[in-house]
């Protein structure tokens, strides 16, 4: 897993072997997305939109929503609705302008309420339009007094100018008509000017601001509602837990294939075999809260250990026991009994171990014991020819391996080679080459026999 990519066949395993764990985890995230809306108490959203008539800039209208939640325009808001404990300040992260298309402030408010949030949107429109029509059509002010004064001279002058056309040469002469033409012409360039300076009279624009209509009243939470939280967290750490699986098994350290678990053990490697019909392997099956809670959330069972492969025929498994059983012999010629190493809670290994010694019939006796890979244990030697570990690859670390290894030789025993047991499906039907009445070993069924003294090699050596 450490140098394969990630595919979704990988994360559909996940899911597969730790459905319980991720289950608890998503209900803990829940709930944690549950707490964390009870700190956050629902809040309402609304808008009213606000119409610029005239010609303004971008820059302009930007602005004019600035100007819609400065502190002037949020503090006479919060002093018409004298909401209790509720000032301009603590009003001032509730309200936002924004300029939309059309020359149009759009103010929104947000409040614990929808009548709060609806009633805050609007008082603060219309300060936004009272306070900008003071500012634009101030009569007191200069600014506001020279345009007055510039169309009252325009007046004055068009009148001067009627008399002057009055008062010129009534007959027919050309001079008398070139001044009657010029005359007319100053009078139309004059009523021309203040029609335009009407129309870019800035007073005249912002005086007639428009605030269109009340606003809605909101029917929904604003985002992020306590169901939005409650998602949140479950996913949040559904995802999490997927990534801590997937990061767990990048830097995992597991010897997978037969030359790696023979190196970490410092042994040969006798061979690899087919067990078939073995369900993943699981971890042995302790005491106390620690293992209960362990085998309630599936966590006993190794979901990086790939799904067995296709089983082939009866004829090849057999063979590549034979072909174990045949090593064995060249290197322990002498009969004398050869202790098999199973680790606890390994069943491929297990299994693997009573298909060999049904087929040594003519090798060393195996003696097959079972030892815990945290804090194993061999009984001291006495006629055993050697030790010969058998086990399933994925399962163990290297220091799991190598306490194996020193296991064995704090008993005496010589470690001979390891004996990879590679479990397999098996399939529906039953190969020609079994003949349907053959025996079934005692071993594969899951027997271990004691050793010589009446020991259980299972509670014994563990």
């Amino acid at each position: 897993m450490s140098d394969d990519t990630i595919r979704l066949v990988t994360i559909g395993r996940i899911l597969r072997r730790r459905w319980r764990l991720l289950a608890v985890l998503a209900a803990l995230g829940a709930l944690v997305g549950f707490g964390a809306s009870l700190l956050f108490p629902p809040s309402y959203t609304t808008s009213t939109s606000v119409l610029l008539p005239g010609v303004w800039q971008d820059r302009e209208l930007l602005t004019q929503a600035e100007i819609a939640t400065s502190s002037v325009v949020v503090d006479r808001a919060a002093a018409a609705l004298n909401w209790s404990g509720v000032d301009g300040t603590a009003l001032q992260s509730r309200v936002s302008a924004s300029a939309a298309d059309g020359n149009i402030i759009k103010i929104s408010g947000t409040a614990e309420t929808p009548e709060r949030a609806q009633q805050l949107s609007d008082q603060v429109a219309h300060q936004f339009v009272s306070f900008a029509a003071r500012i634009a059509g101030d009569s007191t002010a200069p600014e506001a007094a020279q345009p007055e004064a510039l169309r009252q001279l325009v007046v004055q002058a068009s009148r001067r100018i009627t008399d002057l056309a009055a008062a010129a040469d009534p007959g027919k002469s050309v001079e008398s008509v070139q001044t009657r033409t010029e005359l007319e012409k100053l009078r139309t360039t004059l009523q021309d000017a203040i029609k335009k300076l009407d129309q870019v009279d800035p007073a005249a624009n912002k005086a007639n601001m428009v605030v269109m209509g009340s606003a809605a009243r909101p029917t929904g939470e604003a985002p992020p509602t306590r169901t939005q939280l409650i998602a949140a967290g479950a996913l949040l750490s559904l995802v999490l837990a997927v990534v801590g699986h997937l990061t767990a098994a990048r830097v995992s350290r597991r010897p997978r294939t037969g030359a790696e678990i023979a190196s970490a053990l410092g042994a040969e490697l006798l061979g690899t075999v087919d067990v078939p019909g073995v369900r993943a392997a699981r971890r042995p099956a302790g005491r106390g809260p620690r293992a209960l809670a362990a085998r309630l959330l599936g966590t006993d069972v190794r979901w990086d250990v790939p799904p067995p492969r296709a089983s082939g025929d009866e004829a090849g498994r057999q063979l590549r026991y034979r072909r174990v059983c045949a090593r064995l012999q060249e290197q322990l010629p002498s009969f004398r009994p050869l202790l098999v190493v199973v680790p606890d809670g390994d069943e491929p290994a297990r299994r693997a171990a009573g298909l060999l010694a049904a087929e040594a019939v003519d090798g060393p006796e195996p003696r097959v014991v079972e030892v815990s890979a945290q804090r194993p244990l061999l009984p001291d030697r006495t006629d055993e020819s050697g030790a010969l570990v058998v086990l399933s690859p994925g399962g163990w670390t290297a220091a799991e391996l190598a306490g194996l290894a020193e296991a064995c030789a704090d008993g005496g025993h010589e470690l001979v080679g390891v004996l990879v047991a590679g479990p397999v499906r098996d399939r529906p039907g039953r190969s020609a080459d079994t003949a349907p009445d053959a025996p079934v070993p005692a071993l594969a069924r899951g027997e271990v026999p004691a050793l010589a003294g009446g020991e259980d090699p299972g509670r014994g050596a563990g």
